[in-house]
């Protein structure tokens, strides 16, 4: 699959280590991509993917871990 110029054939996808396995929210992600992180539902593995930048990610994690976001 090539999504937004990345091919995406090749990548290892890992589902978020808070997903319950209940079929619920659940994102994978693929590492190994310089600048960007792939993102898709894990429900729908053949569907869109989003493509977000590196240092966007970083960030988003980096709040989530730090409480920054709300839990």
């Amino acid at each position: 699959m090539v999504s937004n110029g990345f091919d995406l054939s090749t990548v290892h996808w890992r589902k978020s280590s808070y997903s319950n396995g209940t079929g619920g929210e659940c994102l994978e992600v693929a590492d190994g991509l310089p600048r960007v992180v792939p993102v898709r539902d894990s429900k729908v593995p053949h569907g869109p993917v989003l493509a977000i930048g590196a240092g966007a990610w970083s960030s988003f994690v980096g709040a989530i871990r730090s409480g920054g976001l709300g839990r």
